[in-house]
């Protein structure tokens, strides 16, 4: 028997429940990407795009749309939790690698959760009075529970939470729409003119920020041991994740820029609520609500997420096999969740929220990189893969490889 206290791997014990079917992992995948962006990050893009800011997301969703292929293809091949360090581990075989990009993923779901949950405590402090970091730990704590609770019971309430998030983007669509419905020929004017470098300048600097919005499908992966026929249902709910939060972030973002001025949205902290009640001239309660469950949301994702990365390097041996343990009773890796919740409190209340996205979408960046670089040696190498899995021809990778780049470094060259 495995020594539940080495590094080694883990070989027995209780294992992960498949309960997740392919509309709850639609519902995850929008959960966490809906709820990491538009509604705490919608003024932070704003400002430094001002009217091309829908630009600014259609690009992050160009950006992501070959990494997001390249998951899918590879969450076929290896069909194993701690995703994107398992990718780079069958790529390059470098143990090194693998642990440093199972951290890297750690680090930025973490980070990301704590500055979801910052914005979370943005909006629940327009409705209760109290000291910011309280908040933010209650948060925090509940959602840690939540998440430690099981694998079905966790992900259908994150799935409930999206269906509620989502009909308040849509209801913001609509009421921007009824009350000018001649917006949509507007939507050209959205788009940057090509010999205008100061307007491109600001659409690159605000795509970093907008695909923190869009991080969620590469966190859909990391479910593929719980997922039920994970070869058909993980590359559908990927890709249909990801058309989906397109559409819906252009479409807000558009309505708003439209709506509301870049510095008003930039100044608010409850953006989505100042633009409701701009709207529609109501009191902005309801969709305040409406953004509390969509911030909560992503908190618990998170959580969910980066204790499975943990749980994966646990169980490979990367990490202390204490932490890929799975309680028998909720069949979770307990250990983990504990562990992701304490770091996630502690990032919320020392690290600002600007600083939180920067680093965030910087790690991804990095990480999508190397499975994209991953994916191409091992289709170099001529490896087939199983039978029935999604398959990406070599030019996808490519791109991918070379579009992260270019917006983790953009920024720096053209500013």
């Amino acid at each position: 028997m495995t020594d539940q206290n080495s590094a080694g791997p883990v070989e027995e014990g209780p294992k992960l429940r498949r309960a997740v079917n392919l509309p709850l992992l639609i519902l995850y995948g929008l959960g966490i990407t809906i709820g990491a962006g538009i509604y705490v990050l919608i003024g932070a893009a704003a400002a430094e795009a001002g009217p091309y800011a829908p630009s600014a997301f259609l690009f992050a969703a160009f950006v992501m749309c070959f990494s997001a292929l390249s998951f899918a293809e590879l969450s076929g091949r290896i069909p194993q939790s701690a995703g994107e360090a398992v990718y780079v581990d069958a790529g390059f075989g470098w143990n090194w690698l693998t642990l440093a990009t199972g951290l890297l993923i750690i680090i930025a779901a973490t980070i990301a959760g704590a500055a979801i949950s910052i914005g979370c405590a943005g909006y629940v402090g327009v409705l209760v009075p109290l000291p910011q970091p309280v908040i933010v730990a209650a948060i925090v704590l509940s959602m840690g529970a939540v998440a430690a609770k099981g694998v079905k019971e966790s992900v259908t309430f994150a799935g409930i939470l999206t269906v509620i998030e989502i009909m308040g983007l849509l209801a913001i669509v609509v009421a921007g729409f009824a009350a000018d419905p001649t917006i949509y020929k507007q939507i050209p004017a959205s788009l940057p003119p090509l010999t205008d470098m100061a307007a491109l300048t600001g659409v690159l600097s605000a795509s970093l920020i907008a695909f923190f919005a869009f991080i969620g499908f590469d966190d859909v992966v990391n479910l593929v041991e719980e997922t039920q026929d994970p070869k058909r249902t993980m590359p559908r709910a990927i890709i249909w994740s990801l058309i989906a939060v397109t559409l819906i972030y252009f479409l807000v973002v558009f309505v708003a820029v439209q709506s509301v001025s870049a510095d008003r949205l930039a100044d608010s902290k409850a953006p989505i609520g100042l633009l409701f009640e701009e709207l529609t001239g109501l009191p902005p309660l309801g969709i305040t609500l409406v953004a509390i469950v969509a911030t909560i949301n992503g908190v618990v994702i998170e959580i969910i997420m980066a204790s499975r990365v943990v749980y994966g390097l646990g169980k490979k041996g990367r990490l202390p096999s204490v932490l890929a343990r799975v309680n028998a009773t909720t069949r979770v890796p307990l250990n983990a969740t504990v562990l992701i919740t304490g770091l996630m409190l502690a990032a919320a209340m020392f690290v600002p929220l600007a600083e939180l996205v920067e680093w965030t979408s910087q790690m991804i960046l990095a990480a999508f990189t190397l499975v994209n670089m991953a994916l191409i040696l091992i289709k170099l190498r001529g490896e087939e893969a199983p039978e029935d899995v999604f398959n990406v021809p070599m030019i996808v990778p490519i791109l991918g490889v070379i579009t992260c780049v270019f917006l983790l470094i953009g920024p720096f060259i053209w500013v």
